[in-house]
């Protein structure tokens, strides 16, 4: 990519940021070329579809989440790395309201732009589900595709204003319903000690 065309390209991706974090995953794409100071055709040179403008703000955050994982694969304590991971993965769904849907939908839609990251950040999460029903910690009835169906329906309160004061209690229920064998307090316990 040209220099130039580089250089409105990372510009593009700030401005849609911050319009997308504001108005969530319908915001106007007007409205992202308006801000940009581009004409539309612009934007869709670089963006040909709202899914792919989604995928090219959410690929950075997936590949630091899978980074993340990574790093919280080398935790003694995987039920709470997985927590962890868990927690971290809903926290970066807040930023861009009503993009949950569509991450759903795109898992099964290989066609879909955000198929390949959505891929990515289940997978990241499948390694760690897999270490805690390995070390005994997490139970064996569920697999990546639950993991990522429980990011979703979690992710989901956010965008539901009643629930929200609701959201962290019912992470910790189902983070309960994940781990065997832990008391919540004691799950407390041992991620603080490993930050």
């Amino acid at each position: 990519m040209r220099a130039d065309a580089r250089k409105n390209y990372d510009h593009l991706i700030a401005i849609a940021r911050d319009v997308v974090a504001e108005h969530g995953a319908e915001a106007s794409l007007r409205d992202v070329a308006r801000r940009a100071g581009v004409g539309l055709g612009t934007l869709y040179r670089h963006f040909p579809t709202r899914e792919a403008l989604l995928e090219a703000l959410l690929r950075t955050r997936f590949g630091e989440l899978a980074e993340r994982a990574n790093e919280l694969e080398s935790w003694d304590d995987a039920g709470s790395a997985l927590v962890t991971w868990l927690r971290e993965a809903i926290t970066m769904t807040h930023h861009y309201s009503g993009t949950i849907a569509l991450m759903v939908a795109a898992i099964s839609d290989e066609d879909s732009a955000l198929h390949a990251s959505c891929t990515t950040l289940r997978t990241a999460g499948t390694r760690l589900l897999l270490r805690a029903q390995a070390e005994g910690v997490a139970r064996r009835d569920m697999d990546g595709n639950d993991l990522f169906a429980l990011i979703s329906a979690l992710a989901w309160l956010a965008d539901q204003p009643p629930l929200v004061p609701r959201a962290d209690n019912l992470f910790d229920i189902i983070t309960s319903a994940i781990l065997t064998g832990r008391p919540k307090a004691d799950r407390g316990k041992a991620e603080a000690a490993q930050e």
